[in-house]
C-alpha cells in the first residue's frame, strides 16, 4: 500500500488491531446468525508527509451505506457544540443572508438548522440515506451523495460557490483525501473559509486513544499533513485552534492561497507543539503497540477478576469506540451483559462481532449492575449526570484511559 496523499511506500505500521467488522455495521436479531464481514484494523504511518492512514480493505460505500446509525442529534452537548459553532462563525466571518453555506457530512442537519433559523442560506451534502431523509424532514437542503471533485465540478458549474464550507469530522473520513481537498477548492469563493474539525493525531499517540481507531477513519490527522495537503491543492491554512471534542480536536481554518487573510500566530504554535513531541520522528509511532496491549489487558483483566467476583458489568454508549475496544479485546456479552444507548437507531441491535445486546436506557429502572463502563469516554460528564439525575444510577462508573482501566 501506498500513501493516500503523496504516495509514498507505507513500511511504519502503527498499530495492529486484528480483524474486525466495521464499527457502525450494527445488527438486527434476524441477521445475528448471517455472516459478518471482518476486515484488517491496521494504521500505517507515512514517513514522508505524516499521514497516519488506515490499511485499505473495507469500500466507503460499505460504511456509509443507508443503514448508517450514527445521529449527530443525539448528544446534547454535541448540540450544544453545534450551536456554539454556528454562532461563532456568523460573528466571525460576518456571515448573513446573503451568504451561502456548504456543509459535507451533514448528517441529520444538525449544525445547519442553526444557520437556517437565522435566515442563512445552506446546503448539506450527506451519503447516508438514513441522516440525510432526517436531515431534509426539518427542512435542510441535503444532496445525498460523497463529495468530492466530480460533485464539486457540477456544483461550480451550477454557481454554487460557498463563502464558508464546512467539514466537522469528515476529513478524517474520506478515503480520497486528495480529491475531498481539490473539491473543496473548487467550490470555495475567492474570500471563502473553510472550516474542517478533526481529532487531533497529536492527542491519539499522546493519550493512546486507540479506541477512536476504526474502518471508518480512513486518517489521523497532524496540523503539519494537513498544511502539507491544503498547499498542494492551492489552499492555505490561516487559523487553528485547539478544542475538547472527541478526546481533544482541531479546528483549521483555511482559504484560497492567494486570499488577503493573515496567518494567525496559532497556527506556528500548534505546529511547534506537534514538532516538539516528535509528530514528524518515526521513532515517537514505534513503540505504539505496546501500549496498546497494555490497556487491552487491563480491560480484560477487569472484566475477568468482576465475573469471578459475581458482580454485573454493563456498559454505557454503543460507539464505534466501543466496537474497537470490545473487539480487540475478544470480549463477549458473558462479561458485558449488554450496552445502554440513547439513540433509537441503535436500540434492538446487537453490536458488530461481539453481539452484545444495545437496550433503551430506561431498562436501567430495574436492573442494578455493579459497574457501568462509559465507552463514549468524551461525553463521560454528560453521561454520568443523565444516569444519576434521570435513573438514579447508584453503581461505580468505569473509563477506560491511557494508564488502563479507571473507576469514577
Amino acid at each position: 500500500m501506498n500513501c493516500r496523499h503523496c504516495k509514498a511506500e507505507l513500511s511504519l505500521t502503527l498499530v495492529d488491531l486484528g480483524f474486525a467488522p466495521p464499527s457502525n455495521a450494527y445488527l438486527s436479531k434476524e441477521n445475528l446468525d448471517s455472516p459478518e464481514t471482518y476486515y484488517p484494523l491496521r494504521v500505517h504511518v507515512c514517513k514522508k508527509c505524516f499521514l497516519v492512514q488506515t490499511e485499505d480493505y473495507s469500500a466507503p460505500t460499505e460504511i456509509f451505506n443507508d443503514n448508517y446509525a450514527y445521529f449527530s442529534s443525539v448528544s446534547k452537548s454535541w448540540l450544544k457544540h453545534a450551536k456554539d459553532f454556528s454562532t461563532n462563525m456568523i460573528d466571525k466571518l460576518n456571515l448573513n443572508k446573503s451568504s451561502f453555506i456548504i456543509e459535507i457530512a451533514s448528517n441529520d442537519g444538525y449544525l445547519l438548522k442553526n444557520f437556517l433559523e437565522v435566515g442563512i442560506p445552506c446546503m448539506g451534502i450527506e451519503p447516508t440515506k438514513s441522516t440525510a431523509l432526517a436531515a431534509k424532514k426539518i427542512g435542510v437542503k441535503t444532496l445525498i451523495k460523497f463529495f468530492g471533485r466530480g460533485l464539486a465540478t457540477k456544483l461550480k458549474k451550477e454557481n454554487k460557490l460557498a463563502d464558508l464550507i464546512i467539514g466537522n469530522n469528515v476529513y478524517a473520513h474520506v478515503p480520497d483525501i486528495n480529491d475531498f481537498t481539490a473539491g473543496i477548492k473548487m467550490v470555495l469563493k475567492k474570500e471563502g473559509v473553510i472550516v474542517l474539525e478533526f481529532p487531533h493525531l497529536l492527542n491519539l499517540i499522546q493519550l493512546v486513544q486507540f479506541d477512536t481507531i476504526y474502518h471508518e477513519h480512513f486518517s489521523y490527522l497532524s496540523l503539519f499533513t494537513v498544511r502539507k495537503i491544503f498547499e498542494k491543492y492551492g489552499l492555505r491554512v490561516w487559523n487553528v485552534e485547539q478544542i475538547s471534542t472527541h478526546g481533544g480536536s482541531l479546528r483549521v481554518y483555511g482559504c484560497h492561497i492567494g486570499s488577503d487573510r493573515q496567518q494567525e500566530k496559532a497556527v506556528r504554535e500548534i505546529l511547534e507543539l506537534e514538532k516538539k513531541y516528535g509528530l514528524q520522528k518515526v521513532d515517537t509511532y514505534k513503540n505504539y503497540q505496546s501500549n496498546v496491549n497494555k490497556i487491552k489487558n487491563s480491560f480484560i483483566n477487569f472484566l475477568l477478576q468482576q465475573k469471578e467476583n459475581n458482580k454485573t458489568v454493563i456498559g454505557y454508549g454503543a460507539a464505534a469506540k466501543s466496537n474497537t475496544l470490545i473487539n480487540y479485546a475478544g470480549v463477549k456479552k458473558d462479561l458485558i451483559k449488554f450496552i445502554c444507548d440513547g439513540a433509537k437507531s441503535k436500540q434492538g441491535k446487537y453490536l458488530p462481532g461481539s453481539h452484545i445486546p444495545i437496550l433503551r436506557p430506561d431498562i436501567l429502572k430495574k436492573i442494578k449492575a455493579d459497574y457501568t463502563i462509559i465507552f463514549p469516554w468524551n461525553i463521560r460528564v454528560e453521561i454520568v449526570e443523565l444516569l444519576k439525575s434521570k435513573y438514579k444510577w447508584a453503581g461505580k462508573f468505569v473509563i477506560i484511559k491511557s494508564s488502563g482501566v479507571e473507576i469514577i
